[in-house]
């Protein structure tokens, strides 16, 4: 399965969930496979995927998506450890894992040697978590995931799709991202976490 795959193979489940995509090619692919207002394509901050992520989830009742990448998530390994201890339910990670840095050049992350992210996530504290690297197997670890804190491993092929860069200033994805949020936020669950207008 190639990355994009995997992408589409998520959006199609959506249903309004609010999306943070790691930067580089994993934002550009989802872009071209489904651009909404609640998608929010990192520029910046390799690395923090998840961590912004989990923030987003802790601050309100909408589910949160997060796909993020094998070499991002390999930067902050104590997002994994965060994430299980706050366990908020409307969090699901999706790491797509293709053993590599893709956005720089394809250098072999640790994930093609000894590394498991499956095994480290479940060592951090994460009770709900899968490794999988079919469509379906996909879609139906996506689906048992909602109410649950979960962290899925989606093993993808090497390389990147053909897409266009991102067309939207980083002001524009951030202030479209931001009334998506406000129109969902709802039974926010935290109060003092929530997020204030620009």
């Amino acid at each position: 399965m190639k990355r994009i795959e995997a992408i589409k193979c998520v959006v199609e489940e959506l249903d309004g969930e609010l999306v943070v995509c790691n930067i580089g090619y994993p934002s550009r692919e989802l872009y071209s496979v489904r651009d909404r207002d609640e998608n929010f394509y990192m520029l910046g901050s390799m690395g923090l995927a998840s961590s912004i992520g989990l923030g987003l989830a802790l601050s309100t009742s909408k589910r949160v998506v997060v796909f993020d990448g094998d070499g991002s998530l390999l930067m902050n390994l104590g997002s994994l450890v965060t994430i299980a201890n706050q366990s908020p339910p409307n969090l699901t990670l999706i790491v797509l894992d293709n053993e590599s840095y893709s956005t720089t050049g394809g250098q072999p992350s640790y994930t093609a040697g000894k590394t498991s992210l499956a095994k480290l996530a479940k060592a951090a504290g994460v009770e709900n978590v899968f490794e999988v690297s079919t469509c379906e197997e996909l879609k139906k670890a996506f689906r048992e995931s909602e109410g649950r804190t979960t962290v899925i491993v989606a093993k993808v092929e090497k390389g990147n799709a053909d897409v266009p860069i991102i067309p939207l200033s980083p002001h524009k994805i951030k202030k479209r991202f931001m009334e998506a949020v406000r129109r969902g936020a709802t039974g926010r669950r935290r109060p003092s976490c929530a997020l204030r207008p620009l």
